[in-house]
Order: structure tokens, then sequence, then C-alpha cells
């Protein structure tokens, strides 16, 4: 008796496996997304820092899937925008950097205050908007679509690499938020001032760079 086939082929698990080891590659070097998602977590707690970690999350599953459709292609239209998106992601940072800075002169230094509290789902926005100002991510994904074509060989290992890389990235940002969230109970005033003035340091270096990088390749 003949068995059905399987839909969870050698090839659909190879590239599925694939997308998981880039999604892992481009996520754990420690980056502005992931400074910000660790300062979310400790200030906001888990569920907040997660839902941002699910934005980051969400672009890298949208620039893995256009990059194994649309493959090669999408390098020449990267070329036209990619200063402007640079300079604009380093603009965001800088500006989240001194308006974390500016808020430590106020007396709610928690920042817990109803007025000031951000839903799930408006973070989870806000780190699709910052996440997708870095296009270089879609250029990673494109350089192993073209380099493994196996990955591109037929609709479903194009979405199993996807769902690989946008998984995996999700299971790190996760941690990161966890990390971050398991400050949350024993943020002090100190503790507070340590963390945004530290973070704020690293995000102003990390726009330096970006912008610095951006213009040099003009």
């Amino acid at each position: 008796m003949l068995g059905r086939p399987s839909l969870w082929s050698a090839d659909l698990f190879s590239a599925f496996l694939i997308g998981a080891a880039a999604g892992y590659a481009i996520a754990i070097p420690v980056g502005p997304i992931a400074v910000l998602i660790v300062r979310t977590g400790v200030r906001r707690g888990f569920r907040i820092a997660a839902a941002a970690g699910a934005g980051t999350a969400t672009v890298d599953l949208i620039y893995a899937i256009t990059a194994v459709v649309v493959g090669g292609a999408v390098t020449g239209a990267l070329a036209a925008v990619l200063l402007p998106m640079r300079l604009a992601a380093a603009a965001a940072l800088l500006y989240l950097a001194v308006r974390a800075l500016l808020r430590l002169g106020r007396t709610d230094m928690a920042l817990d205050t109803p007025g000031e509290e951000r839903s799930a789902a408006r973070t989870y926005v806000l780190f699709i908007g910052l996440t997708l100002l870095n296009p270089a991510t879609v250029a990673y994904f494109v350089t192993l679509a073209v380099g493994l074509p196996q990955i591109a060989q037929d609709a479903g290992s194009r979405i199993a690499f996807a769902v690989g890389a946008s998984l995996s990235s999700l299971s790190w940002q996760s941690l990161l938020a966890a990390i971050g969230s398991s400050l949350h109970a024993r943020l002090t005033p100190r503790l507070e001032l340590a963390t945004t003035l530290l973070s704020s340091a690293i995000l102003v270096a990390f726009a330096v760079k970006i912008a610095s990088d951006a213009l040099a390749a003009r």
C-alpha cells in the first residue's frame, strides 16, 4: 500500500534550515534594533518588548520573501534608495537616543504613566518601520538566494526559506526581549539612568557609523 507523499520533503526541510541559519546570522550580531528591543524590555516589560521583536521578525519575513521571489533584480532598485534610507535610519536612531535622554530630566523616570503607555500594537508597527529602514537585510537575503539556487527552485522552497528566516529571527528577538524584561521588575532610577545612558550612547554610535558609511559610499 502506497503512502501519501510527504508535504515536508527533504528539499523543503533543507530550505527551511538554510533560512533559519540565515535568520540567526543576520539577527544575532548586536545592532541598533537589538539595543532598542532590550531597552524596551527593561522599561516596558516582556509583552511590549516581544511585540517589538515580532515587528522586526515580520520585516525579516517580508525581506526574505522579496529576496527569493524577486531575486537579484531587487539590488538595482535598492541602489537608488540606499543612501536616503541609511540617512533616514541614522536620523531615527539619533531621535530615539535624544528623546530618551531628554526624558531623564522628568520626575516620572519609570515612564509607566498611563498617558505615556505605548500599546503592544503601536510598538509592533514602530519596529516594523525602524527595521524597514535597513535595506541591507534584503540585499543579504538576495545574496543567499542567488548563491544557493536550490532555495528558489519552487514556491514551496521559497516559502520554507522565508519562514525559517523569520522564525529564527523571532526566537532571537524574543530572547532579547526576555533579557531586557528580566531587569524590568528591578528597575530603579539609578538603573534606568545607567541603561538609558548606555543604550543612547550605543544608538548614537550606530547612527554616526551608518551615516558616515552611507556618505562615504556615495
